[in-house]
């Protein structure tokens, strides 16, 4: 495992992030055995949220933290905010209120990093900036950022942090895989992945913010299951999602290049795809959803997996010239 660190956050982050979006509270035992797993194999961050299955995924994190006494070992990244039956919630109260109910839920008294899972431009930043500082102040979140931010809204936000001696946003989670989110999988969701967002991945760079990348997989696109000739086949929710945000021509072409490179290298594709997000310049945890041990061993063995330069430019179109 690698780790980095992030402003506010004296334990060490691995760069591989388990999700939790698949814990159930019936079925407890199956997260606790997996997140045993995860943390002797070096993964110390855990990604939850208050929408996740109603607060659910973070009573089962929650439970497993507490059952084996690691808080201090246990980096958890929540998020809060996001919209409710069509009402945008980034105001104060709900983030104060998000937090309070993720703070009982995790049976925790602090909170490693707080993310909000969404923005609203119509928000003045001051406002959200000064809301996060009071509950930094307190001591309930170490560090914090944005989820579906655009780079420009966290620019301004950190410049009145900056101006006003206040802590800025430490973090970024947005959507980033070799598979280019067309569409937006849900309202509010912002890539930097393709094309059309060189100059947000250029100013990160510049940067150096460490980013929470999620969807490495472009919501199963990446794996195979979806085929230029099966797509009226699959409809389920999580089909149609992914169908609607990424399966469009250039993303098959990119496909079929993994595909090739993959067999190259004797990987499977979903390895080859998360190696192909380990393998940009950029600050990257990636955030993975393994719904077993089995899964998340495939994510390791991937994780150590680089590709060069000529391999990224040949799988993003960019070069025709075949590098193996």
């Amino acid at each position: 495992m690698e780790y980095g660190q992030i402003k506010g956050i004296e334990k060490s982050v691995s760069r591989l992030v388990q999700g939790t979006v698949y814990f159930k509270i019936d079925e407890p035992e199956v997260a606790f055995e997996l997140c045993d797993v995860i943390l002797d194999a070096g993964g110390t961050t855990f990604d939850t949220a208050h929408g996740y299955g109603r607060g659910d995924c973070e009573r089962v994190l929650g439970q497993w933290i507490n059952s084996r006494g690691v808080r201090d070992q246990v980096v958890i990244l929540d998020k809060g905010a996001h919209p409710y039956d069509g009402r945008k919630r980034v105001t104060h109260d709900d983030i104060t209120s998000d937090i309070h109910d993720s703070l009982e839920r995790l049976q925790t008294d602090y909170i490693d990093l707080y993310v909000l899972h969404r923005d609203d431009e119509e928000q003045p930043v001051e406002m959200i900036v000064d809301t996060l500082n009071e509950h930094h102040d307190a001591g309930r979140i170490h560090a914090f950022g944005g989820s579906n931010w655009s780079y420009e809204r966290i620019a301004a936000a950190n410049d009145y942090a900056e101006k006003n001696g206040l802590v800025p946003f430490a973090v970024s989670s947005p959507q980033f895989s070799l598979a280019e989110m067309v569409k937006p999988a849900w309202d509010g969701c912002i890539s930097i992945g393709g094309p059309s967002h060189e100059e947000a991945r250029a100013w990160y760079l510049q940067q150096q913010m460490p980013l929470f990348t999620w969807a490495s997989l472009a919501g199963g696109f990446m794996t195979g299951r979806y085929r230029r000739d099966n797509l009226d086949q699959l409809t389920d929710y999580f089909d149609e999602v992914a169908i609607h945000a990424y399966c469009y021509e250039d993303n098959f072409k990119r496909l079929d290049r993994a595909d090739q490179l993959a067999a190259e290298k004797e990987i499977t594709l979903p390895q080859l795809s998360l190696a192909y997000v380990f393998s940009q310049p950029l600050n990257i945890y990636a955030l993975v959803g393994a719904r077993s041990v089995k899964e998340y061993q495939e994510n390791l063995r991937a994780f150590h997996q680089r590709l060069t330069d000529a391999e990224v430019a040949w799988l993003e179109l960019r070069t025709d010239e075949r590098p193996f």
